[in-house]
């Protein structure tokens, strides 16, 4: 019996989310939402840039927590340039094992922002060189990202894609850069370039003219109808450049419950749509940009009722007027904030009001010695985030010392 294709979420906010401009995560953010992605189930995330020097401790730390069992089944990859050096650049600098390469392939881009450099039959040739330094150096899996596919003609998108395929790519990234497809035409076009290459679809759409998250399935329906998987990139809370991304909550409801989709078309199982909520808070709290208030599934309003009609619908039975419950997000449970004493951990805490936060939250430390070292480590953490530190951040540092220290190192 042929198996069923499925869609799959591949999320990029700490990539493509985290150069949204004026905005950013530190590493200790950046890596809970790797941690907050497992827990949801979702299946890969692109963690950053193995190029970028900064970037390279975090990136190990988070790929020792693989290699020890604590972040998993996820995968994590990174993007890099499709250029041989870059390759064993990235190879060289960190333990990477999944890689996106991408490269231009519009006329726009070719002529626009290459400038002579390079040559419609040289970007296939640096991608296909890219490619296989990537299989030589023991990358096991390879997305090939053509940025700027929407203005792409579509014989040489093909071109493109089939290049990859021979050299070795497990998947091929459709990227809208700038927004520029509509649901119509991501899916005549993915429809094309599916049948043609027969390779899973990554579809890597933006928010340039507000249809993100419509292109985005609508591109992974093509994918599924012409026979091979397709992986959507999400951000959390549609963070990323420009209008931003296809929002990762906004995404799963619709494959869930939209009348074309649900039922007909299968979502990975693993994803978790209970931890929605938990997952979108610390975004905001962590890029410091509140949620929508009519966010779908999240937003403050997604389930207020005002109406006389609504209202009184929505309590004879909350179907009158509600798609989804609440509950199913992660919502519903009371929110205590405490409005006396606190004592918090900080950069300048000391050990006694620092032991109280952690007896709190049920944590022991074995001895003084102990307790001294993760206070030290808090206080970098403070610093590195600049945020008051939420429980499951202080919970982390004081489970992985190790590989805190490693995330908060960093040497110019």
């Amino acid at each position: 019996m042929k198996k069923q294709k499925k869609i799959y979420i591949l999320d990029v906010t700490n990539r493509d989310g985290v150069q949204t401009s004026r905005l950013g995560l530190a590493k200790l953010q950046k890596t809970m939402i790797n941690i907050y992605l497992n827990e949801m189930g979702v299946s890969q995330s692109e963690f950053g840039f193995p190029v970028t020097r900064h970037e390279t401790n975090y990136l190990n730390a988070n790929l020792e927590l693989v290699r020890s069992g604590a972040l998993k089944p996820i995968k994590l990859s990174g993007w890099i340039r499709a250029i041989k050096d870059d390759v064993e650049k990235a190879c060289k600098m960190t333990k990477v094992k999944n890689l996106n390469l991408s490269i231009s392939t519009s006329d726009q881009m070719i002529n626009g922002k290459f400038q002579g450099k390079y040559t419609k039959e040289d970007v296939i040739k640096e991608m296909v060189e890219a490619l296989h330094a990537a299989r030589r150096l023991g990358i096991e899996l390879i997305g090939v990202n053509a940025e700027d596919a929407s203005r792409t003609r579509i014989d040489y998108l093909i071109k493109f894609a089939r290049a990859a395929k021979k050299a070795g790519a497990n998947r091929i990234r459709y990227c809208d850069t700038l927004g520029y497809d509509d649901p119509f035409t991501i899916y005549e076009r993915i429809k094309v370039l599916a049948e043609e290459v027969k390779l899973p679809i990554e579809l890597h759409c933006h928010n340039d003219l507000g249809m993100v998250v419509a292109c985005s399935v609508a591109g992974a329906k093509a994918a599924i109808d012409a026979g091979v998987d397709a992986y959507i990139n999400t951000t959390v809370n549609g963070m990323g450049e420009r209008a931003g991304n296809a929002d990762l909550v906004s995404v799963i409801l619709a494959i869930k419950y939209s009348s074309g989709f649900s039922g007909r078309y299968i979502l990975d199982e693993r994803i978790k749509l209970s931890h929605a909520w938990k997952i979108a808070k610390y975004a905001s709290y962590a890029f410091g940009v509140p949620i929508p208030i009519n966010q779908p599934g999240v937003g403050a309003n997604a389930f207020a009722h005002e109406s006389g009609i609504h209202a009184d619908g929505a309590l004879k039975d909350r179907r009158n007027y509600e798609l989804y419950d609440f509950e199913e997000l992660g919502r519903g449970e009371p929110e205590i904030i405490d409005t006396g004493r606190q004592i918090t951990a900080g950069e300048y805490s000391g050990i006694k009001g620092f032991r109280n936060v952690y007896d709190k939250l049920e944590v022991k430390f074995n001895d003084e010695k102990e307790a001294t070292k993760i206070l030290e480590l808090v206080r970098y953490a403070n610093v590195h985030t600049q945020r008051p530190l939420i429980e499951d951040e202080l919970r982390f540092i004081a489970k992985y010392p190790e590989i805190a220290r490693q995330i908060f190192t960093m040497a110019p």
